[in-house]
């Protein structure tokens, strides 16, 4: 008797056009202010990482701009819908732009691909706006006809710069 495969698909791990509207999708997710449902879009055990140093190779015993794991989303995100924090009030607002969407590596024992983007954040918030770019590894775990993150890394090309308050991700 053959062994069923653990994962049933319509869609090819790897298919770029899939993974680029869900890469598409999540940004929107995050312009929309819709943190909860980006923040499904991660495993269970995924990670949104940007890291303060260019190059840096761990989060581990270093400092981060983000490090968030699940439930570290879920307190950031608390935040910033409580209704006495000054720093939203009027709320961010952000315009994300993703391109030149390559895959970098495919696992198919894992079901996961390696993917590498450029992005373009524009920020905006009282008579201010800011902007960052950088290049982004998505590290995604194929379930079903679409991704789960494992693993988001928005490497900004300033990361080592002294910010103001950044309050929504990348």
């Amino acid at each position: 008797m053959l062994d069923k495969p653990a994962v049933v698909t319509t869609t090819p791990l790897g298919e770029l056009r899939t993974i680029e509207r869900f890469l598409i999708h999540e940004v929107q997710l995050l312009d929309e202010r819709r943190f909860e449902e980006w923040r499904d879009l991660f495993t269970e055990d995924g990670a949104y990482w940007v890291p303060l140093e260019p190059d840096q190779v761990s989060p581990d015993g270093r400092a981060s701009l983000f490090y968030d794991d699940k439930q570290m989303m879920d307190i950031r995100f608390e935040r910033l819908r409580h209704p006495n924090i000054h720093s939203q009030s009027p709320p961010h607002r952000t315009c994300h732009v993703i391109g030149n969407i390559v895959i970098e590596t495919i696992d198919e024992k894992l079901r996961e691909c390696s993917v590498i983007s450029n992005m373009i954040m524009t920020d905006y918030r009282m008579r201010t706006q800011r902007l960052f770019s950088g290049r982004v590894q998505h590290r995604l775990r194929q379930e079903g006809d679409s991704y789960k993150i494992v693993l988001k890394r928005v490497d900004l090309i300033n990361c080592d710069d002294v910010f103001e308050l950044i309050a929504v991700p990348f």
